[in-house]
């Protein structure tokens, strides 16, 4: 189904896909400043703004350089304005930031109007994992194998945070109904 299709494709556009390693420490998850909260709460919000605005060149080059390396600049930005008429993002809810070194967790919930074939409200609710590289901070969340890895590096924050199933959900007579991310085979 293509709105199946959709809504993983915004799911891993939202994912950057890094490729850095995590500095070690549980420890410093907890001696996390308001600064490094506050970056990390802004490259969600900016990423989800440019992908609201449809700002997919900029977009790309906020991508980590293991996502640019994985996906052209062209087909990137090709794929975004095929789905551009299927849904448009009203806005983000960011929750707690979580970190550990060059690894932090944030959860989100990210409502849009879906066109087709719904005419309805969405809402994803997501737990967006970041890495750090090159001092800036990258969405990787689509990228299990990523992140396992540095799960992996930080054994006591993967117990803490392990990952969760991305949720979608369409309105339905008033009320938010789980809609079925993987497709029917």
């Amino acid at each position: 189904m293509k709105t199946n299709k959709t809504i993983l494709l915004l799911i891993l556009l939202l994912a950057g896909l890094a490729g850095s390693a995590p500095q070690t420490s549980i420890a410093r998850s907890f001696n996390a400043t308001p600064a490094d909260e506050a970056a990390v709460r802004s490259a969600v919000t900016r990423i989800f703004d440019q992908l609201r605005t449809g700002k997919y060149e900029a977009l790309y080059d906020a991508l980590p350089s293991s996502s640019r390396a994985r996906i052209s600049r062209e087909r990137f930005v090709a794929g975004l304005q095929r789905s551009r008429n299927l849904y448009q993002l009203e806005r983000i809810e960011v929750g707690p930031v979580h970190l550990a070194g060059n690894l932090a967790v944030v959860d989100t919930v990210m409502y849009a109007r879906i066109a087709k074939p719904f005419d309805t409200e969405g809402k994803l609710v997501a737990q967006q994992y970041l890495v750090r590289e090159d001092g800036s901070w990258r969405v990787a969340t689509g990228d299990n194998a990523t992140i396992d890895r540095f799960l992996k590096s930080n054994p006591g924050f993967a117990r803490r945070f392990p990952i969760r199933k991305t949720r979608a959900y369409i309105k339905q007579d008033g009320k938010w109904v789980e809609f079925n991310l993987r497709p029917q085979r």
